[in-house]
């Protein structure tokens, strides 16, 4: 290609994620003069007062970088796969994947190790609904407050004394080298991560077969096969930031394996649901995950969760 033009979000953390695809087709064989970094400012980044359910849901950070993607601004967008809502506009694809990282939650906590080592009381800040109803399992004593803004950012708040601690992606955390900052890292059986949770992944349009060869030349098969099946379960939950959902796809040898969990804001309900298959039955492993799970949900959580 004569020019690629990336389209992406401004923080540190997305800034890495364009980088780290540029480096990654400059290694395929672009020249890296050719290629572009457009930043591109989101609802989601211009709104932090408040929750994305509030806001308008987790595609405040992919409306504007997609919008430059259909009118032909850029020609890929590179974003964290748990941002990305299920349904994609008409004309986009999730053409690549760059390798997962790390797929755990690590803890800052200004009192050292672990959630047991939290006082009782403490004031935790999330924005995830996930990370509140899991923590409300097994801390039901805290203060959840809500944390938004990017990720040193949310460490310094920890640090400073304003919040007794909070929870990151430790992927995230590595990306940045600020991954000294955590205090532990969360057992993923435990404390299963958001689906898409350590996974870089490049949308394109759909029918610029030129970009899409090019990008196949970069894509981490394995972390796409395991995002599509953690995708089609959230997709059939109705998932979105109003539903805290977790979910974890593993790809080793053409065998995939996934396990998801449904919850109750609270966290006093949760229906979990396995499945396993070859990694091309990714997509119908999640679905009829997700479809077992939200059999098994009772009609008054569904409701309260919105799904119809």
């Amino acid at each position: 290609m004569e020019q690629l033009r990336i389209g992406t979000r401004g923080s540190d953390l997305a800034l890495w994620q364009a980088h780290a695809t540029r480096d990654a087709l400059v290694a395929s064989g672009m020249d890296e003069a050719a290629i572009e970094i457009v930043v591109i400012k989101t609802s989601g980044d211009r709104i932090q007062n408040r929750a994305l359910l509030e806001a308008g849901g987790k595609g405040l950070f992919t409306k504007e970088i997609e919008e430059a993607l259909l009118d032909g601004s850029i020609d890929i967008a590179v974003h964290s796969a748990k941002d990305m809502p299920t349904r994609l506009p008409d004309g986009l694809t999730l053409a690549a994947y760059l390798p997962r990282a790390d797929i755990r939650d690590a803890l800052i906590s200004r009192h050292g190790g672990g959630l047991d080592q939290l006082p009782e009381g403490a004031t935790f800040g999330t924005a995830s609904l996930r990370r509140e109803a899991m923590l409300r399992r097994v801390r039901p004593d805290l203060n959840i407050t809500l944390l938004r803004g990017n990720l040193p950012t949310r460490i310094k708040r920890v640090e400073e004394g304003e919040l007794d601690a909070t929870l990151l992606a430790y992927a995230g955390m590595r990306r940045l080298g600020v991954d000294g900052h955590a205090t532990a890292l969360l057992d993923p059986i435990e404390f299963p991560p958001a689906c898409g949770q350590g996974a870089v992944v490049i949308e394109c349009r759909e029918g610029d077969a030129e970009t899409r060869e090019t990008l196949a030349k970069i894509d981490h098969a394995e972390t796409g096969f395991a995002v599509a099946c953690e995708r089609a379960f959230l997709d059939t939950l109705d998932g979105s930031c109003r539903t805290p959902i977790a979910g974890w796809a593993q790809v080793k040898e053409g065998s995939l394996s996934f396990r998801g969990l449904l919850l109750s804001p609270d966290g006093d309900e949760v229906v979990e649901g396995t499945g396993s298959g070859t990694q091309d039955d990714a997509e119908e492993v999640g679905r009829h995950v997700g479809s077992d799970v939200r059999g098994r949900t009772s009609a008054a959580l569904l409701a309260r969760l919105g799904i119809g």
